[in-house]
């Protein structure tokens, strides 16, 4: 049988309920962000350069956003993948036409680290739609990575639905 002092008894509870709390935690936030819809247009934050420095320095990023159905039943319909720059223009409409995503496909839009034009505030807007029933909603998140010198910088961002397109 392993004995603890009375600190180190103490530091294993409190480790425990931190634990036990992060896990209720995460579990309500993935039951919560569970939603039905039968299409949506999301507003995705991208940054093609950030600011560094006391100078604020241009840090240029290269920007993937990705679009993942996550429904395990139906495909989704990504009708609309535009971008746009921090003072809302239109740069690029990368879709032609519709763009079917099957069960558990993912799909992805790249700006690349040299085009500089979208500035710290560009996003993207994503319209999506299903065929005619509720699926669960895509995951649609930005990536956003760039090296300079010896330094390297990545994160993500999340998409935010801003409005039902479903029939």
């Amino acid at each position: 049988m392993i004995r603890f002092n009375k600190p180190l008894k103490l530091l294993a509870i409190l480790c425990i309920v931190f634990t036990g709390g992060m896990i209720a935690a995460n579990t309500a936030y993935t039951q919560q962000d569970m939603r039905l819809s039968k299409g949506q247009t999301v507003y995705v934050p991208v940054y093609s350069h950030i600011y560094i420095g006391d100078r604020e320095t241009p840090y240029y990023l290269a920007a993937t956003v990705s679009i993942r159905n996550t429904d395990q039943a139906n495909s989704i319909i990504v009708t609309d993948v535009n971008y746009y720059d921090t003072n809302g223009k239109l740069i690029k409409k990368y879709l032609e036409k519709p763009v079917h995503l099957g069960v558990n496909v993912s799909t992805r839009f790249v700006v690349k680290e040299t085009d500089g034009k979208g500035g710290s505030g560009a996003n993207f807007i994503v319209k999506w739609r299903s065929s005619d029933t509720q699926v669960n909603t895509p995951i649609i998140e930005s990536v956003m990575i760039g090296t300079r010198n010896q330094q390297g910088i990545s994160f993500t961002s999340r998409g935010q639905a801003v409005g039902d397109t479903g029939k």
